[in-house]
Parts: C-alpha cells; structure tokens; sequence
C-alpha cells in the first residue's frame, strides 16, 4: 500500500484495515502520535489528513490512500512538510505558558491547533475551545493550553502583518 506521510511517499506492507497509527508508529518509527484511548476520543492520536485534524486510530490505511497525511514530525522546522509556519509559535507559546504537565496530550492538540490556525487565522477563544474540545488533558493544563494558542494565533497575525503576507487587515 502506497501513503504519503509528511511529504514523502511509503510503500506499506499493511492491510487496508490497519490503524494508520499504528502504521505511523510500528512501520515508520513516527511516534509522536500516541496511543491514548483507541477509540478515537482522547485525541493523542490526532494527525492532519488532507490539511484537517483526524484520530489516527480510528483512520483505516484503504482512507489515507492517495491522501496527505502530516504527524507532527512533518512540521518540525526541519521536517519534510516544514512550510506550516504555525508551528513554531505554537511551540514557543506552549513553552511560554508551560501549557504541558506530562506532555502526552501534547502532540495531538499541536496537531488539532494547527488545523484550527490554518482554517481560522484568528480564532476566538470559543472556536479554540471547540477545535481542542475532544483533546483530552488529564493533568489539568486546558487554561494555559488555550492561552498559548490565543497567543499563538496573535503572533501569527502580527508577524503576517510585519511582512505584509496579512491578507485580512
């Protein structure tokens, strides 16, 4: 099975029923994804699938055929799909507001904030809410996860504004 993970083609040896996360993490050795509850309502498995935010558990390898699929090594600034420009914010929001206790959680809400900043530039503190809402969080960091992507998102904006890339003012 041919997949397209975090820019670059694969070819799979796994059944069109195998859980994508367990292809990303057993097959590819991409494990920040995690496994949490698997049945898709944590959300620590949560990578990006053609540009939107999706549990991997729940995703079978015959649905990402042909499809995008972007864990959060692909937005590392050095990573294969470098040109989300919202995680480098996001990562020195969360390390401003100490937004991670265990850090489990972590790279399933980065996934489901930046799927939130790409479709929503400038969120509202509800519309954060909602995106990170089935992001479970068990150490009780939701207020300063919410603050680092508000001020995530504020950066963003301003930094767009500096260099004339804002296309909303």
């Amino acid at each position: 099975m041919r997949i397209f993970i975090n820019g670059q083609a694969h070819q799979i040896d796994a059944g069109p029923d195998a859980p994508l996360l367990w292809v990303l993490r057993n097959d590819l050795g991409l494990t920040a994804a995690k496994y949490g509850c698997g049945i898709g309502k944590c959300g620590a498995c949560t990578v990006l699938v053609d540009g939107r935010a999706q549990r991997s558990c729940m995703i079978l390898m015959r649905d990402v055929t042909g499809l995008p699929v972007t864990t959060l090594e692909g937005l590392a600034p050095t990573g294969a799909d470098a040109s989300n420009a919202a995680i480098v914010p996001l990562r020195n929001t969360f390390l401003a507001e100490q937004a991670a206790q265990c850090g489990y959680c972590i790279p399933g809400i980065l996934m489901s904030a930046i799927a939130l900043l790409d479709a929503t530039p400038d969120p509202t503190r509800r519309q954060i809410r909602e995106a990170l809402a089935d992001n479970l969080c068990r150490c009780g960091s939701q207020p300063r996860i919410l603050r680092a992507v508000e001020r995530a998102a504020r950066t963003i904006r301003i930094e767009g504004k500096q260099d004339g890339t804002d296309v909303r003012s």
